[in-house]
């Protein structure tokens, strides 16, 4: 059985468009895009969503805690979960903050620096480093609750799919450009509508296969 783990963000997480602080609502587990993936998989596969509202790449957070950083959650959870096939990880959009004040570069050398740690891991198969996707998130905007917190981020979000593509193949591992088939809710700019998600589950399937050179059921 193929195991398969999604380490990303709220968008992983399954959290709703926020239309105010504290707003804490989530599409139920069905419809968020590692269980659309995993229903289109089938039978004999698992699934783990690792989705951390928050998480960046590789930075602390000065406000929201250092917990936030996701180079420091992937040893744990590669280490809790092993042995997996697959890691998809899909971050960048919390690295867009306009307190962070990085560029889409570094915000995808950050993400290089995960690809780096789960190559150099013996969480795969017979101790071996598992596979690797790199999944670009859906374009970020600038609006609702989140203009001022993302001030900046909507050009950077444009760029940054074409600089993980590179960096993907530098690494030979797999990529996939979740923008290429969905966009973000304009409620907040942030976060995946439920059409998202299914768009992104469903094609995110077809990246898994190919990636593991599996056949569909």
């Amino acid at each position: 059985m193929p195991v398969v783990l999604c380490f990303g963000d709220s968008n992983t997480h399954g959290t709703r468009a926020m239309q105010f602080w504290g707003d804490r609502r989530r599409f139920p587990r069905e419809a968020r895009w590692p269980d659309v993936m995993a229903r289109e998989l089938g039978a004999g596969w698992d699934v783990i969503a690792e989705g951390h509202p928050g998480r960046t790449a590789v930075f602390d957070d000065p406000i929201e805690g250092s917990h936030k950083n996701g180079q420091r959650a992937l040893p744990v959870l590669l280490e809790s979960h092993r042995p997996l096939d697959l890691v998809i990880v899909m971050l960048g959009t919390n690295d867009l903050k306009a307190r962070f004040g990085v560029s889409a570069t570094d915000i995808a050398l950050g993400i290089e620096r995960l690809i780096q740690d789960i190559g150099r891991s013996d969480a795969g198969p017979d101790g071996n480093a598992p596979a690797v996707i790199v999944a670009a998130p859906a374009g970020a905007g600038e609006t609702g609750i989140f203009e001022e917190v993302f001030a900046g981020a909507a050009a950077k979000s444009r760029a940054l799919p074409a600089i993980l593509e590179q960096m993907a193949t530098r690494h030979g591992v797999g990529f996939f450009n979740a923008g290429s088939v969905a966009e973000v809710d304009p409620v907040d700019g942030i976060h995946l509508s439920a059409q998202a998600h299914e768009a992104i589950g469903r094609a995110m399937a077809d990246t898994v296969r190919k990636q593991l050179n599996t056949q569909e059921e």
